[in-house]
């Protein structure tokens, strides 16, 4: 259970944890597609095509493996070279990233999130923590949150232990102090135990848990977690 008392700083996941991370994409997609469609159509069937639009993925990081964590730069490289391949204009990699990204960060918030973020900012301060390239900005929500740590500014993610000592460090507390809130079993809930942090899990679609270490907390919803404050 947790220790409501040793908290002095929130951690917390973003996609999936805040907002459905695939709808997000898919739409995403269906952006930059449209886009391409209309200024470069070539690059436009080729991304089409599932498969060929991954292995174009694996492409770049095979040629680029710096990339991993960058999602962003990923995305950029991966349009840059679609266009290239097909003979069309490079430049084009810039507005089409644009086009996608600002839909990317168009989410659709779970009904329990402003609430909670109202009830958690109100008491602690509260530090994003996110393997993706969400802008909390253009999300909307930078308002709630001291700080915002993502692999893709960071350079490293979720489970490597120094983003969740930076977002600590960020809070102005040691790790113990911490309750780091996500809905991954392994990268948020293990990761975080294992710098020390306490833990809640947020499990919407009602998984099993499937390790021998546990959350202090499981809860369906952000909601449920507010009311044990």
């Amino acid at each position: 259970m947790l220790n409501l008392q040793k908290i002095s700083a929130i951690t917390l996941d973003l996609d999936d944890t805040l907002w459905p991370i695939w709808p997000t994409i898919e739409r995403a997609e269906q952006a930059l597609q449209h886009f391409l469609l209309g200024h470069a159509p070539r690059a436009s069937a080729l991304f089409a095509d599932p498969a060929a639009r991954l292995a174009l993925r694996h492409e770049v990081m095979a040629s680029q493996p710096e990339l991993l964590h960058q999602l962003s730069n990923l995305r950029l490289a991966q349009i840059r070279l679609a266009l290239m391949r097909c003979g069309e204009d490079g430049a084009l990699a810039e507005p089409a990233f644009e086009v996608f990204f600002d839909e990317r960060n168009r989410v659709t918030l779970f009904d329990d999130v402003l609430p909670a973020l109202t009830f958690l900012s109100a008491r602690f301060p509260l530090v994003a923590l996110s393997n993706g390239n969400a802008d909390l900005a253009r999300v909307g929500l930078a308002s709630y949150f001291k700080a915002g740590f993502s692999a893709q500014v960071f350079g490293v993610g979720k489970p490597d232990r120094r983003i969740f000592e930076a977002a600590a460090d960020a809070a102005g507390v040691p790790p113990e102090e911490v309750l780091h809130i996500g809905d991954d079993a392994e990268l948020d809930v293990l990761a975080a135990l294992a710098c020390g942090m306490q833990t809640a899990w947020i499990n919407r679609e009602d998984k099993l848990w499937p390790h021998a270490a546990e959350p202090h907390e499981t809860v369906r919803s952000l909601a449920e977690l507010t009311a044990l404050f």
